[in-house]
């Protein structure tokens, strides 16, 4: 049994002082207040666990080598295809794991990897269909992080206005013959203690709606989620092809409900708003991609009010920071709507923890509570960055590198900002130059 006594920690009833929080195999066993007992971990400030609710590991490979080209989302989807042609089973699990580690050294616990790099060039299978799947998993357990595998159905290559298009070549890596050849496959992963299985459907560009409707009874009690409405263009040909949107589309396929997650939904309607919050269904928002990309800034607020559940990710891996998603969250509304504080406290910690674990599978974490996930952060106080912060308000002025240790599964993956991994750098420097060597 390990108890750690924190100065302060986030709590569900809000930021608490001289809190101790006792940890029993990989569950938090009780929560209390009080002064440190000898055999205590001090911490200075202790937060839930922290989820990354979307991510595409293999995009860390364009970091800082396509930030200044002209064009958008569909000229860097260009260079996303270069980047995936070029990965096997091998290397995908070298990448993977350096991203990882970065992610629980910056203080993810868990993260869901939306997964669709399927099969070897041409879009033939590996002797084992779920070679590249089982290399992430691999990874994460690596790592340390507990994961998600969002495995994808992938079907056409686009949607133009007049119906579906045919795959490009590197899209062949991404995609099932249809969907009983994905379910079958997708059949075969299994849950571990680390790893739960999930569903994605990549779009309505990449899923045609006979496939969606049967989408929903294949995954069963799975979570289920899909990129939405992340450009206007999707939106355009969806309308063209099917006269509803897309968020129209995946409702009436059955798919909206309170264990799906609509990645970005930047350009929504008032009518998508109230579907979303109906359902109350998650929306994972990736403001660090979101702008990198080009995409525009989605209706957070908006969508919470109707009854929607926010999260974030890190999608793309420009940065993996979650103090810079969720703030994200807050500033991209003010600068749509001219108003300051757009979201309470709580509501922000709901999106990095708690929120954001229920939307890839894991409801009993992101909390300090008795019975939940041990899965815990802590950050530094007295930095250049957040020396001077309220303990409330630290997610506004701390960054990654203030994460000085991190718990999962009431194990510590992270002891004084150094991961038992060794160095992610070294890690992902190692995998990126054997990968563009190849």
């Amino acid at each position: 049994m390990t108890t750690i006594w924190a100065r302060h920690a986030q709590l569900p009833d809000g930021m608490a002082a001289k809190v101790r929080i006792t940890i029993e195999g990989d569950r938090i066993r009780a929560v209390g207040r009080g002064e440190p007992q000898p055999d205590d971990i001090s911490l200075p400030l202790v937060l839930p666990g922290i989820a990354n609710g979307h991510s595409h590991a293999f995009h860390r490979a364009l970091r800082g080598r396509v930030q200044d080209a002209a064009g958008n989302f569909w000229t860097w989807r260009d260079h996303m295809y270069a980047a995936a042609s070029a990965l096997t089973p091998e290397s995908y699990f070298a990448l993977a794991h350096g991203v990882f580690v970065e992610m629980v050294t910056a203080g993810f616990t868990a993260v869901g990897e939306f997964h669709y790099l399927h099969h070897g060039a041409g879009g033939r299978p590996y002797e084992n269909p779920n070679a590249m799947g089982e290399a992430v998993i691999a990874a994460a357990q690596a790592a340390g992080i507990r994961l998600t595998l969002l495995d994808t159905l992938y079907l056409a290559g686009g949607l133009g206005g007049e119906g579906h298009l045919p795959l490009d070549p590197v899209q062949e890596r991404f995609a099932d013959k249809d969907i009983a050849t994905w379910a079958r496959r997708f059949g075969d992963l299994r849950d571990t203690a680390g790893c739960r299985i999930g569903v994605a459907a990549h779009s309505v560009r990449a899923v045609p709606r006979e496939a969606l409707l049967q989408l929903a009874s294949v995954a069963g009690p799975r979570v289920i989620h899909a990129h939405v409405s992340e450009q206007p263009a999707e939106n355009a040909a969806c309308t063209l092809v099917y006269g509803q949107t897309p968020t129209q589309l995946l409702d009436n396929s059955g798919l909206l409900s309170e264990r799906f997650t609509a990645v970005h939904a930047t350009h929504l309607s008032r009518d998508d708003i109230r579907r979303m919050g109906r359902a109350r269904a998650f929306i994972c928002m990736c403001p660090t991609t979101e702008r990198d990309l080009a995409d525009g800034i989605g209706p957070a607020r908006d969508l919470l009010d109707a009854g929607a559940r926010l999260s974030i990710g890190t999608d793309q891996h420009v940065s993996i920071d979650p103090f810079i998603e969720v703030r994200g969250l807050e500033m991209h509304e003010r600068l749509h709507s001219g108003e300051r504080g757009r979201f309470t406290l709580d509501e922000l910690n709901l999106a990095m923890s708690h929120h954001g674990y229920a939307s890839i599978g894991w409801p009993d974490g992101g909390l300090i509570a008795p019975g939940a996930l041990a899965d815990l952060v802590a950050v530094r106080r007295d930095s250049v960055r957040t020396v001077g912060s309220r303990a409330a308000q630290v997610m506004f002025s701390a960054a990654a590198g203030d994460v000085t240790d991190v718990m999962i599964g009431g194990e510590f993956v992270v002891r004084g900002g150094v991961h038992r991994a060794g160095d992610p750098g070294a890690l992902l420097g190692k995998a990126l130059m054997k990968l563009r060597g190849a």
